[in-house]
């Protein structure tokens, strides 16, 4: 287990990490502006595709439904990458944090080269395959989720996890208002963990979901309808969004398995 003084250091990483997400009010408000003003604009039907993202994120919640990743196939893949003996995902959650930092790095990169090619392969067909790119780069976003919250020990299958995963999917779409309602709730569920239930009414609504996916793809409506040339936008955009996807969940997970070992080491020096 790390030192307290290591331990403070990597929650002193994320703290200013948190500041800086702050810092960054300004320049989203101007960004989303167009975007709304773009949603008449857009036509019907990609409307509705994005729509159907708040009923999949709320199956997800609820079940996992068929975002849940294979619990076997990351622990396979974490004994395979460290040297450290893993049978179970108990066991992840006691390997150095370190090791979890090494691992979620190499995810978001291979998971952003994933949504890169994604991105360009949908763009391509303009307007007529935006459709399929959109449930598509959800999937891809809740699986990343998923498995760092597995590098850091932590189960999906549980449905508090879920919920906290779709709070790291709000936090990387929201402007400076939702990141710091987000930041604030989820520092009083590390202090008081709550039940599954609570979580759930602590969502403030789907609607909001709702508006900031509708935000975040927006850039999409407007280019990636360009046949071709929504191929660079798409490439750029899905990659974009899957690096602040897993930035969040890499950040927000980390601060929990820190501030946990920092309780279990004040208990042990009592």
């Amino acid at each position: 287990m790390e030192t307290k003084q290591q331990l403070e250091n990597y929650l002193q990483a994320i703290q200013e990490w948190e500041k800086d997400q702050s810092g960054l009010w300004f320049w989203e408000k101007i960004g989303r502006i167009p975007f709304k003003m773009l949603d008449k604009l857009t036509p019907k039907f990609i409307q509705e595709k994005i729509s159907v993202l708040v009923d999949e994120l709320v199956s997800y919640v609820q079940s996992g439904g068929k975002y849940l990743v294979s619990e076997k196939s990351m622990i396979n893949y974490i004994q395979k990458h460290t040297l450290h003996s893993i049978s179970s995902i108990k066991d992840i959650g006691e390997i150095p944090i370190e090791d979890m930092v090494a691992l979620s790095e190499k995810l978001q990169k291979n998971r952003a080269n994933i949504a890169t090619v994604q991105g360009a392969s949908t763009g391509f067909g303009g307007i007529f395959t935006l459709a399929i790119d959109i449930p598509v780069i959800l999937g891809i976003a809740l699986k990343t989720l998923q498995e760092i919250a597995l590098i850091h020990g932590y189960d999906p299958n549980e449905k508090t996890e879920r919920i906290f995963i779709v709070k790291c999917l709000q936090f990387a779409s929201s402007d400076i208002v939702g990141k710091e309602a987000i930041l604030n709730e989820l520092a009083q569920n590390y202090e008081q963990p709550r039940s599954a239930e609570n979580m759930v009414s602590q969502l403030q609504g789907w609607q909001e979901v709702f508006y900031t996916y509708r935000d975040n793809f927006g850039m999409k409506k407007l280019f990636q309808m360009i046949p071709v040339a929504g191929m660079i936008f798409g490439a750029f955009i899905n990659k974009s969004m899957i690096q602040d996807v897993s930035e969040a969940g890499m950040m927000l997970y980390r601060k929990r398995r820190v501030l946990e070992r920092m309780n279990q080491l004040e208990g042990s020096e009592l």
